[in-house]
C-alpha cells in the first residue's frame, strides 16, 4: 500500500458512483491494537460483501483521511485512513495504520464479491 493521494482516491470513488458495489468495512481496537492499555474493552466492527449503491463518495481531511459514501437512505463512513491501493481487479483498498503500522480501519470497494 501507498500513502493516500486524495485526487487519485477521489477519482476511483467517482468510478463506483451509482453502481452496485461490494463493501468491506472493518475497524478495531482489539486484536490488532492489544497494546493499548488505556482501554480495557476491545471494540470492533466488521462487514464483508455488503452490497451498497452510493450516489456521492468523498474523501476529506489531511492524513489521516475520512471517506463518506452517501446512499439513498444513509451513509457509510470511515475515518483514520492513511494508505490505499487499487489492485489489478480494480478494487479500491483503503486502510488506516497507526504509527507502528498496525491496522485500525479498512474500507474496501469492489464490483465483485470479496473472497471469504
Amino acid at each position: 500500500m501507498n500513502p493516500i493521494e486524495k485526487v487519485t482516491v477521489q477519482s476511483v470513488l467517482d468510478g463506483f458512483l451509482n453502481r452496485e458495489v461490494y463493501l468491506h468495512l472493518e475497524t478495531t481496537n482489539g486484536a490488532y491494537a492489544v497494546h493499548r492499555q488505556e482501554s480495557k474493552m476491545a471494540v470492533g466492527a466488521y462487514i464483508r460483501n455488503g452490497r451498497i449503491r452510493f450516489g456521492r463518495g468523498v474523501i476529506t481531511g489531511d492524513r489521516p483521511y475520512r471517506v463518506g459514501l452517501k446512499m439513498e437512505l444513509g451513509w457509510v463512513y470511515a475515518e483514520g485512513l492513511t494508505d490505499f491501493e487499487v489492485d489489478q481487479e480494480g478494487r479500491l483498498l483503503l486502510a488506516g495504520h497507526d504509527e507502528e503500522g498496525r491496522l485500525a480501519v479498512a474500507l474496501e470497494l469492489s464490483l465483485n464479491p470479496f473472497e471469504l
